[in-house]
């Protein structure tokens, strides 16, 4: 029985770490030089008419 709690809360615990780390990741600033690629990117396909927004 305090096997099977431990498993939980071990369980619990990875849970809630990695939830932890995912909104962190998430909520991350994009890099500049990504930022910048999109609006290299952006610029190019306005100027032949493409729609990259798809």
């Amino acid at each position: 029985m305090a096997s099977d709690e431990r498993k939980i809360r071990g369980e619990k615990q990875i849970d809630e770490n990695l939830k932890r780390v995912y909104e962190e990741v998430v909520n991350e600033e994009i890099p500049d030089r990504f930022k910048d690629l999109l609006s290299q990117l952006k610029s190019q396909s306005d100027d032949d008419g493409s729609d990259v927004s798809r």
